[in-house]
């Protein structure tokens, strides 16, 4: 191999993968390493005996209580819900990484029977709690004791960042006559655990209320298409639309990242599945191994605000928001395009800039039979998709649909290609027959409760926070003193936000991420937002007050999402390192510039809502659009100080400044912004004579 990048020579380089067709043993293994170190949800017991029977019996009457739910709801569903996830929590997770995973201890089991058993004092005694104004010692005792083992079970499943939060948000509110200025409270113990354990506005609240409804139905529908194998499709699928072109291994990342984003409930999870083929392959095609590791980490992470799924977020607004799901979708869409465009531009700009080339043809699969064999895989995604915007069905019947749909799509063209058959024998279509059989359902049930295992604690413990704010009002008063903070500067308050939902977001999961960054920060977006946008506000507000809270809402989940590659916490990043062998650290600021565009686009639609699809018409949205790649082009170019040959400080200047000029929506800032943009374009044309000049002259080859 080629590659005038310096690497550590002791880095072994792992051999070219140029379709999904799986890794080797040892790569696998390292895989599994990489997940246990870098995601909690994979530190699971794995039992093969009758105790895993048992666990997975349990988790398919859990998925088989949820699916009946949808048809008929239970009032005690949110209880149920928490109280078979803390049992399963316990049962499989041990309470340290390091011990055995192939035992279960009898404290363990004890602690399940107990956690569950505290859920069920609720659904047992529902109506009774509820007509009751007074509660007894022994149910606030319950009450304790049901939240410290959801926190417990919580720091197991998802890890420690979400649960020094929402402990410090408990400690903050029992001594809150105690605190200093905003933080001072003065409510009782008792009211504290009543409010947050037996009212709707804490461990049971929305947040919770969505996993049962929503969220776990798409879980569900996640398990049945992954196991159609369409994980692997969207690889070949992206190497045969992306792979030969320029820097084409990287744009395989991207491409094949947002359409796993699409399903995908975790950016660490999408890093490794995607990352597994990607990063070797970017690798041997002269890539840095550090950028090789922020590419794949940058759009992986962009898989967390993906259409229709956004790790589960979408389904929280539209209680927080009080839009339809069908307006959260659209409105993610355009901001979803430009981030993902945004990271392609600076990739294009680094192939030019190194010479790097696409893959080999022999390499590469044929778009054709990928979409000849496999095209039927798209089919539920699509359909559920339609559902979703196209119809007046609820969510929760749209992923019903979409797991009919994935569970017998490939009986649906077998039978197809036994009617058509073309110039395929009875013997190939056999072969080659796809679909789920016989204990694939029960997996596919079994993986579906895992899976919601981590979203719903997350949402659980998230609820203690938004608890937490209203039983003390705390929330207001942060908002207050972040408002006083920047004095009145809609730019520097939103800076604020930007910085503060990043910390926030550290470590915790896309559901808890937004609940926590929306309770504390959206409130301040929208009061800042009436101060120096009165006439945009007053706009909105004449729409419907879902459409005023939009933008904060999303400006808060944008900035909560990159800290999954924002260095010091950057845990994507961090994954994607540890496959390319590059240094973590260096990966996440690497990561962080090629995700430049997810810094500025929160901006764009808080002074320019239209960019969500509100109340604009087509050709406005085509125009900003327009303008927006525009404006990522001249910041991409400032990042790879590069365009058909290295830009001097100048052009650099002028490049960044066109940008962000577009980043207002005003006619003269869009004007002079293209102005900037093309003249440093022209300008680098004319020294160039419009031939690409590298900095590294030698082109890469595949080894």
């Amino acid at each position: 191999m080629t590659d005038n990048h310096p690497q550590d020579p002791a880095v072994k380089e792992e051999p070219v993968v140029a379709m999904a067709g799986g890794v080797s043993a040892e790569m696998q293994k390292e895989l599994d390493e990489i997940m246990l170190k870098y995601d909690r949800e994979s530190t699971y017991r794995k039992l093969s005996d009758y105790r895993g029977t048992i666990i997975s019996v349990i988790a398919i009457v859990f998925s088989l209580v949820q699916l009946y739910h949808t048809f008929n709801p239970l009032p005690f569903i949110r209880p149920l819900h928490l109280g078979f996830v803390m049992l399963l929590a316990y049962l499989l997770y041990p309470a340290k990484k390091s011990m055995r995973k192939d035992t279960i201890p009898w404290y363990d089991i004890a602690l399940a029977v107990l956690a569950f058993g505290v859920c069920m004092y609720q659904v047992v005694n529902l109506k009774n709690l509820n007509a009751r104004l007074r509660l007894q010692d022994y149910e606030r005792i319950l009450a304790i004791i049901g939240i410290v083992l959801l926190l417990e079970a919580t720091r197991r499943v998802v890890g420690m960042p979400i649960v020094i939060i929402a402990t410090t948000f408990i400690l903050v509110a029992l001594f809150g006559q105690y605190m200093p200025g905003f933080l001072k409270s003065n409510n009782s113990w008792k009211r504290i655990v009543e409010h947050l354990w037996y009212d709707q506005e804490g461990v049971f609240g929305t947040a919770i209320g969505a996993c049962t409804t929503f969220i776990f139905l798409f879980m569900l529908f996640g398990a049945f298409l992954e196991k159609t194998g369409v994980g692997e499709f969207f690889i070949d699928l992206a190497n045969a639309l992306a792979g030969g072109s320029r820097g084409g291994p990287a744009k395989v990342a991207v491409i094949s990242s947002a359409l796993m984003g699409t399903v995908s409930g975790s950016s660490v999870a999408n890093t490794v599945g995607t990352g597994s083929f990607t990063i070797p392959m970017m690798k041997s095609m002269g890539y840095r191994p550090q950028f090789a590791g922020a590419v794949e980490a940058s759009a992986s992470t962009g898989g967390q605000i993906m259409p229709p799924v956004m790790g589960a977020a979408a389904f929280l607004m539209v209680d927080s928001v009080g839009l339809p799901y069908a307006d959260i979708v659209k409105a993610a869409v355009i901001p979803a395009v430009l981030y993902f465009s945004g990271i392609l531009l600076i990739i294009d700009l680094e192939s030019k800039k190194h010479n790097l080339l696409g893959m080999p043809k022999d390499q590469m699969p044929k778009l054709g039979k990928i979409m000849s064999e496999r095209g039927h895989l798209m089919a539920p995604l699509l359909i559920i998709i339609y559902v979703l915007v196209g119809t007046s069905l609820t969510p929760a019947f749209a992923a019903l649909i979409g797991i009919a749909v994935a569970a017998v799509i490939g009986y649906i063209k077998t039978l197809l290609d036994f009617i058509v058959p073309g110039n395929k024998d009875i013997n190939t279509i056999m072969e080659q027959r796809s679909g789920l059989k016989g204990r694939d359902y029960l997996q596919c049930l079994e993986t579906g409760a895992r899976g919601v295992l981590s979203v719903a604690l997350a949402c659980g413990t998230s609820g203690i926070v938004s608890g937490i704010i209203t039983v003390t009002g705390i929330g207001a008063r942060i908002g207050d003193g972040f408002a006083q903070l920047a004095g009145g500067n809609l730019m520097l308050l939103l800076f604020f936000t930007m910085i503060t939902s990043i910390i926030l977001g550290m470590g915790v999961p896309t559901t808890a991420n937004y609940i926590i960054t929306s309770s504390v920060m959206a409130p301040v977006v929208i009061k800042a937002m009436a101060v120096a946008l009165p006439e945009l506000v007053e706009s909105l507000t004449a729409l419907g007050g879902g459409y005023v809270k939009l933008p904060a809402h999303m400006f808060t989940f944008y900035f909560g999402i990159v800290a999954d590659i924002t260095p010091p916490v950057c845990l994507a990043a961090m994954a994607g390192a540890a496959i390319a062998k590059a240094d973590p650290i260096k990966t996440g600021f690497e990561a962080t510039r090629l995700a430049i565009a997810a810094f500025l686009i929160p901006y764009m639609f808080i002074f320019s809502p239209q960019l969500l699809m509100i109340d604009a018409p087509w050709y406005d949205i085509l125009r900003m659009m327009a303008t927006s790649l525009i404006g990522m082009f001249g910041v991409a170019m400032f990042m790879q100080k590069f365009y058909l040959s290295r830009l001097n400080i100048i052009q650099q200047v002028m490049a960044l400044a066109g940008g962000l000029l577009l980043i207002d929506p005003g006619l003269m800032t869009d004007i002079m912004g293209i102005g900037l943009v093309a003249l440093v374009i022209i300008w680098n044309r004319f020294q160039t004579k419009g031939k690409i000049i590298p900095i590294t002259p030698k082109v890469h080859k595949a080894a």
